[in-house]
């Protein structure tokens, strides 16, 4: 039985990675850590944990060796004890944004100071096993994946593997999000009055994770415009792009088949009747799975890719499982299993 401990376990990633981890055949939860609420059971925090487990929040000071790590911090924070920490586990998995771009002078660009620990940038491998899987499958360090970031490059992924994209037109990603996307903390724009029934545009330029895609997807002409809507969980992408002269519908549908096939948490959603006929969030709570829709303009070229992803999960604490089941040698959809509900 592998052992893992959880390093910032009362946000909401936390909590997610707590509740996979605990119904998880392979793994035993065996630290959870927390100063803001040290000494509480985790259900206190996390109440859908009742009669899950009864461990309480430890002091991270007092952590013990384990067989994975998975930090599960602020932004920021794991860079400056990354050396303490890699020292507690063989395997971590860092879910912040720390360890994401590979380039010192890109994470300065994207998030405003140097990197504490850029000699450790080139360790980790990016956390998507859509882009990874065979990386992940000998790596030690991994890094999360931004939720947004995730949502536009599974859109773009079918398109770019398959050389349909035409990577000299700008790419414009539409995402909507929401409310857990700001974490636990609270915030004026988190507040419930304010958020309530908003469909509000808080980044029309320069969102951070625009990084990833740029790293990850090679893009060199593409910007991200975040709304949010009234969602707790979710994230939906809408990717307008152009695909390259003579692409034609069905070469988009033999590309995105192709991806799907090789990917057990990827689905096609692009139906001619009924209400799901597009990707739509609301029926992925809770799951680790992507949905992936696409149509094109056949006058124009202009293409229009979609994703909907779960923030919390394929977005953050799902993806972070699923690469421990690559790095430890188990099946890849261990504890990852569930599908989300309908009607919700």
């Amino acid at each position: 039985m592998i052992k893992a401990s959880i390093i910032g376990g009362s946000g909401y990633t936390g909590g997610e990675l707590l509740r996979l981890l605990t119904a998880h055949p392979e793994v035993e939860v065996v630290q959870i850590t927390s100063r803001k609420h040290l000494g509480e059971y985790a259900y206190q925090v996390h109440p859908n944990m009742r009669k899950q487990t009864t461990l309480k929040f430890t002091d991270p000071e007092m952590l013990e060796p384990a067989d994975v790590l998975f930090l599960a911090l602020p932004h920021g924070k794991a860079q400056h004890q990354i050396n303490d920490w890699s020292g507690k586990a063989e395997y971590l998995i860092d879910l912040s944004a720390d360890f994401r771009l590979r380039d010192p002078a890109l994470y300065e660009k994207w998030y405003g100071s140097p990197h504490a620990a850029p000699d450790w940038l080139d360790k980790f491998v990016y956390g998507l096993p859509e882009l990874h899987r065979e990386a992940l499958r000998s790596a030690k360090y991994v890094s999360g994946v931004g939720c947004n970031a995730t949502a536009t490059n599974l859109a773009l992924l079918p398109l770019i593997k398959a050389d349909l994209l035409d990577m000299d037109k700008p790419v414009i990603c539409e995402i909507k999000t929401g409310s857990s996307e700001g974490g636990a903390s609270e915030n004026p724009g988190s507040h419930h009055p304010e958020r309530s029934g908003v469909i509000r545009t808080y980044a029309p330029y320069g969102h951070r994770h625009t990084a990833e895609i740029i790293q990850e997807m090679g893009l060199s002409q593409v910007s991200l415009t975040m709304t949010s809507v009234d969602l707790v969980r979710g994230a939906l992408a809408t990717v307008h792009g152009y695909v390259k002269p003579g692409t034609a519908l069905k070469d988009l549908w033999q590309a995105y088949r192709s991806v799907v096939a090789d990917n057990p948490f990827l689905r096609i959603v692009k139906e001619r009747r009924g209400i799901y006929r597009v990707p739509e969030p609301k029926i992925l709570a809770g799951s680790n799975y992507a949905d992936l829709g696409f149509d094109l303009d056949p006058e124009t070229g202009h293409v229009i890719a979609i994703s909907a992803i779960d923030n919390l999960m394929k977005g953050a604490s799902g993806s972070a499982v699923q690469c421990m089941n690559l790095m430890l040698g188990f099946d890849e959809t261990l504890g990852l299993e569930f599908s989300g509900l309908h009607p919700i």
